[in-house]
C-alpha cells in the first residue's frame, strides 16, 4: 500500500513542478537589478536607534563591504513612545512605541535622487515596576522595530529595482 502511494505523490509532484514551470513564474530576486541591494550604502542618524535600524538594513540586503555602492540611502528616523493601560493609579502599564523611518535613495556617483519612501512600525511593550527591566523592555522593542522597518524597507526596494525598466 506504501508504494502505490509513494508513486501517487510522486507523480502529483512532477506534474506541479511541470506546471509552475510553465505559468512564467520567476523568483522576485531571480531578477538582475535585485541583486544591486548588496551595494547599497546606509547611512543612518547618530543613536541607539540609527545604529540598529542601520545593522539590520546591511543584514536584510546582504551588504557586500568589497563592492562599490551603487546607491546611498540617507535614513531619518522619528520615534513616539504613547502610554497605553493606564492603572488606578494613572501609571501606564503598557506603551506603544512607533518608529518611522524615511528614506531617500541617491544613485552613485550621479547624486540622482533614485527613489523615496517612509516606513512605519507599531508596537506595544509591557512596562514593569522594576527600572532595569523597563529599560531593558524599551530597548527590546526599539530593536524589533528597526528590525522590522528593515525588513519593510528591503522589500520595497527588491520590489521596486524589479519593477524597474532594464536599459
Amino acid at each position: 500500500m506504501a508504494r502505490p502511494m509513494r508513486l501517487a505523490c510522486t507523480a502529483l509532484l512532477t506534474a506541479a513542478a511541470a506546471a509552475l514551470a510553465g505559468c512564467g513564474f520567476t523568483p522576485l530576486y531571480a531578477s538582475p537589478g535585485v541583486a544591486s541591494l548588496s551595494a547599497v550604502q546606509v547611512v543612518a542618524p547618530e543613536g541607539r536607534t540609527g545604529y540598529l535600524i542601520r545593522e539590520h538594513l546591511d543584514d536584510a540586503l546582504a551588504k557586500d563591504r568589497s563592492a562599490t555602492a551603487a546607491y546611498r540611502m540617507d535614513l531619518q528616523l522619528a520615534e513616539a513612545r504613547y502610554p497605553r493601560g493606564l492603572r488606578i493609579d494613572n501609571v501606564a502599564t503598557r506603551y506603544e512605541y512607533v518608529l518611522t523611518a524615511y528614506y531617500s535613495l541617491v544613485a552613485l556617483p550621479s547624486g540622482a535622487q533614485a527613489k523615496t519612501g517612509s516606513v512605519r512600525v507599531q508596537l506595544s511593550y509591557d512596562s514593569a515596576d522594576q527600572p532595569y527591566a523597563s529599560i531593558a523592555a524599551q530597548q527590546d522593542v526599539a530593536d524589533r522595530a528597526a528590525e522590522e522597518a528593515a525588513r519593510r524597507i528591503q522589500l520595497e526596494l527588491a520590489a521596486w529595482l524589479a519593477a524597474r525598466p532594464r536599459g
